[in-house]
């Protein structure tokens, strides 16, 4: 009996129709045959998981933020640390995955919680290296909110090294961007690096 199920997408289809025609032409140079049971589909598939990785291109951070913009007098620092990231690396197409921790200094607006992981997430799913990331993502939240100042701090896992190349396992990446008083203020900086690493 076949099972009753059907996986419900929403793609480009000439868009998946084209890249699954680069795919197929890529297993077979690679010396595999993409007609046989195992990879007939696979074309299609990467063509769709490629379109869901880099889904950050057809989004707009900054109107993210702007969606959940509020007037409020609250001056001290906000956090949202351990927010889950999963990237491509564009050198070599491989992922690189960890963590993100935001925060900043309002200056009369804030913006609701999980629209800072969005924006995390919206930039995360482009063709990116792990230092440009770091400073899209602060300069984002300075651009829409306007506030004292943005601190972002990524540390992350390259397959690219793992996987290939140096393949050194344990190896993490730390990057970090500020601005404002976060910049200007060493116990503002320093009372972020305690909160994040608790």
């Amino acid at each position: 009996m076949k099972p009753n199920y059907e996986l419900q997408e929403s793609y480009d289809a000439e868009k998946i129709a084209r890249l699954s025609e680069h795919y197929r032409e890529i297993l077979t140079l690679l010396g595999e045959d993409p007609t046989r049971e195992g990879l007939l589909k696979t074309p299609e598939r990467m063509a769709k998981a490629m379109c869901f990785l880099t889904q950050g291109y057809v989004q707009n951070p900054v109107d993210i933020l702007l969606s959940a913009k509020f007037t409020e007098e609250y001056k001290q620092m906000v956090v949202v640390k351990d927010i889950e990231l999963y990237s491509m690396c564009e050198h070599h197409l491989l992922p690189f995955y960890g963590k993100a921790h935001v925060a900043y200094v309002p200056n009369g607006y804030i913006t609701g919680l999980s629209k800072i992981a969005r924006v995390v997430e919206a930039f995360a799913r482009r063709l990116q290296v792990q230092e440009r990331l770091t400073v899209q993502i602060r300069d984002c939240i300075q651009e829409a909110l306007d506030p004292l100042g943005v601190a972002v701090v990524i540390e992350a896992n390259h397959m690219c090294m793992q996987m290939r190349g140096v393949q050194k396992q344990h190896s993490v990446t730390t990057t970090s961007a500020f601005t404002g008083i976060f910049l200007s203020q060493i116990q503002t900086r320093q009372e972020f690096m305690h909160l994040i690493g608790q």
